[in-house]
Order: C-alpha cells, then sequence, then structure tokens
C-alpha cells in the first residue's frame, strides 16, 4: 500500500472515528468524545474502541469493503494470540497503521482486552491484557550515543 493511501486511512480513521464514537454512545459519560492533538484521550477499552477502531472495523465488529477491505474482528481467531493483536495496534501491518505512538500502554492493553472479550469470544479473565505485556512488545528506546560510547569505553 502506497505511503498517500495509508496517510488517507490514518486520516480517515482519526476523523471518523470519533464520529463512530458519537453514533455508538458506547462510551460512558465520562470519557471524552473526542481528543485533542495526536494523542488519544479516551482511558476504557470501549470508548478507545469507539473513537479509533469502529471507523474501519465498524461498532460490531464485523469489517467493510468498500474503498479498502477491513478485515472483520468478530469471531477473529487470531485474537487469541495476545501479541498478534497487540503488534496490529502499536505498529500496524500493511494497510492498517500503527497507534503505538498515540496510545499509552494502558489505553493499548484496554482496548485489546476489550476487543478479545467482546469479539474474539474469550472470558474476562482469558481476554485481560496487562500494561506490562505491551510494553514488553514496544520496541525499546535507542541508547543516546554519548551513553553508548561511554559504555564501549568501560
Amino acid at each position: 500500500m502506497s505511503r498517500t493511501r495509508l496517510r488517507a486511512c490514518a486520516l480517515a480513521t482519526l476523523l471518523l472515528g470519533p464520529v463512530a464514537a458519537l453514533a455508538q454512545a458506547t462510551a460512558p459519560a465520562a470519557e471524552p468524545r473526542f481528543s485533542s492533538g495526536w494523542r488519544f484521550e479516551q482511558r476504557s477499552g470501549a470508548a478507545i474502541y469507539g473513537a479509533l477502531c469502529a471507523a474501519c472495523h465498524m461498532s460490531d465488529g464485523r469489517g467493510a469493503k468498500g474503498a479498502a477491505a477491513y478485515p472483520a474482528l468478530q469471531g477473529n481467531p487470531k485474537l487469541a494470540a495476545t501479541p498478534y493483536l497487540l503488534h496490529m495496534v502499536v505498529n500496524g501491518n500493511r494497510a492498517m497503521p500503527g497507534f503505538g505512538s498515540q496510545l499509552s500502554d494502558e489505553q493499548v492493553a484496554a482496548v485489546a482486552s476489550h476487543v478479545r472479550q467482546r469479539f474474539g469470544g474469550l472470558s474476562e479473565v482469558d481476554a485481560r491484557v496487562t500494561p506490562d505485556e505491551v510494553r514488553a512488545l514496544r520496541p525499546a528506546p535507542a541508547a543516546a550515543p554519548a551513553a553508548a560510547a561511554s559504555a564501549a569505553a568501560h
């Protein structure tokens, strides 16, 4: 997929996500419906899904076909593999943009837990993803050049 198309998908997600959240009204009243800046402010898995994921994967998780194909989450056996889902949310793959720079570890864990339980058929206990699991899958930050040179000298 071209960079232009990927950017268009990301922009559509950012612009249409909050609209889907309003239409669904799945978020508790205390959750912000819109986010300011480049990070999402929603905290619960349901609110994050409504603001970020439902625009492409639909509120019922059945996906969509149109300008692009958005895979169904409902009944998707890949949701049982926590690392797969976390990789997709944080890093993206092909047409799906990664949201790792826009979501905290806690937010990724919340939306992953929500998706696994609601669409993956897992119990609340089995669907639970922790922020530590997300943190472990994120790329390690690069060492500062001065720190790396100092470590190599010793």
